[in-house]
């Protein structure tokens, strides 16, 4: 990988063709690179593979036709599997001097583990966890956080400029760090986000002007963009699953009683979106957790706003 990386000298895998991956991948078959894709769900993989893409039935087979292979699957126990199996993982069908890049949300120290195990076997590793949701992924919008060497990062920058911004972070683990302290960052924001659209609702406002409203003055946010129309229409559809969600901010919990942290607001919002879980709502987006806070009022924000009574 001494030469700079274009579709003529670089050969593309991918691994994992959920609701993020399909559209990242899908950028680097139109920008002309060459694609090999596996996923557990052949069929998760039809639209990649009607653009051009070569679908192989193990991630060891994908990494054999590969100079750089993404993997973004959905729990720290499916990365290791798919990149460090002895029999089928990537890792054991990469040749040396190849790249691998894991663009899930994992755990820090499985991001040095990898990269460890990636030396040994003449090749490179980096951790890019990504965000910006499915939206982000569509628009090539996403902010992508690096760990590993900066001159590989620096290499690979051709490819994780189709898909979004690149930001180096640091060593091995560090991108995984940065995507992490992300997630505490929008925990707490999207319960800000519901309880907010509760107290409107509560309130008799209507809550379409109030979004507008509020959405230029200092409560405007990302998340207010991103979720706060599909709240309101009641589209649940995930951007980001719930059940990834509660993964992320478990990992983020554990670290944090590694470093001897307290943030109780993380831990809040876990327990939010654990109980989502619980009632069998782990596979809709993050934005479902409107559910949970409208059980613990006893309201909808689809009925009639309530009378305000008298001060």
């Amino acid at each position: 990988m001494a030469t700079a990386v274009d579709p003529s000298n670089t050969r593309l895998g991918w691994i994992g063709t959920g609701v993020m991956g399909r559209s990242m991948c899908a950028h680097l078959i139109n920008a002309g690179y060459t694609l090999t894709v596996f996923t557990r769900t052949p069929s998760k993989a039809q639209e990649l593979i009607s653009m051009g893409a070569h679908w192989v039935d193990t991630p060891k087979a994908v990494a054999s036709q590969s100079d750089v292979v993404f993997s973004i699957v959905g729990y720290p126990s499916d990365v290791r599997q798919v990149i460090l199996d002895p029999n089928s993982g990537a890792l054991s069908g990469l040749r040396q001097g190849g790249v691998i890049i894991d663009m899930t949300t994992s755990e820090p120290s499985l991001a040095v583990e990898i990269h460890s195990a990636a030396s040994a076997a003449g090749c490179s590793a980096i951790d890019a966890p990504v965000s910006g949701g499915d939206r982000g992924a569509r628009n090539a919008a996403l902010s992508i956080f690096a760990g590993g060497e900066e001159s590989i990062v620096q290499r690979l920058n051709p490819l994780f400029n189709l898909l979004g911004k690149v930001y180096y972070m640091g060593a091995p683990g560090k991108g995984q760090f940065t995507k992490l302290g992300n997630q505490v960052v929008i925990a707490s924001s999207m319960v800000g986000l519901c309880e907010g659209l509760i107290y409107a609702h509560k309130a008799g406002l209507d809550l379409n002007h109030f979004v507008d409203a509020i959405s230029t003055g200092a409560a405007g946010s990302k998340s207010l963009d991103l979720y706060g129309s599909r709240i309101l229409n009641r589209d649940l559809e995930p951007g980001f699953y719930v059940n990834h969600f509660v993964k992320d901010l478990g990992i983020c919990l554990r670290e944090c009683q590694n470093m001897g942290l307290a943030l109780p607001g993380l831990a809040l919002a876990q327990q939010l979106y654990l109980s989502l879980k619980a009632h069998g709502e782990g596979d809709l987006g993050t934005q479902a957790l409107i559910l949970a806070l409208e059980r613990i009022n006893n309201l909808s924000l689809q009925s009639e706003a309530s009378a305000i009574g008298k001060p």
